[in-house]
């Protein structure tokens, strides 16, 4: 017997999709972290390494690696990343597409 399974799609922000509050913010942040993150990661730094370039000790590292980013606002994640030595744009532009309200978008530049 075969069942139907409902499929919905996502909204591409999984924090909207839960319901949660700020759920806009949160998906910034989550983003931002990642690039924090895996600039960490490829530069081989340990967390105390991370938090001496950062101006934040080695707990807050922990934090911020592991998504724990109630504690960082978005301007504080985007210092972060020009601390390691990355460039942050902002382009502001009419939104795409149907949804209600304009979004967010964090992507790395490749050269």
């Amino acid at each position: 017997m075969s069942e139907r399974m409902i499929i919905t799609e996502g909204s591409g922000n999984v924090f909207a999709d839960l319901g949660l509050p700020n759920a806009e913010e949160r998906k910034t942040k989550a983003e931002l972290a990642y690039q924090i993150s895996t600039i960490i990661t490829e530069r081989g730094l340990t967390q105390t390494q991370a938090g001496d370039i950062l101006g934040i000790e080695q707990p807050h590292v922990s934090n911020l690696v592991r998504g724990r980013l109630s504690g960082f606002s978005v301007e504080r994640l985007m210092s972060f990343l020009t601390v390691l030595d990355r460039d942050v744009e902002i382009i502001v532009r009419p939104k795409i597409g149907r949804q209600p309200r304009g979004t967010i978008i964090v992507t790395q530049a490749h050269q």
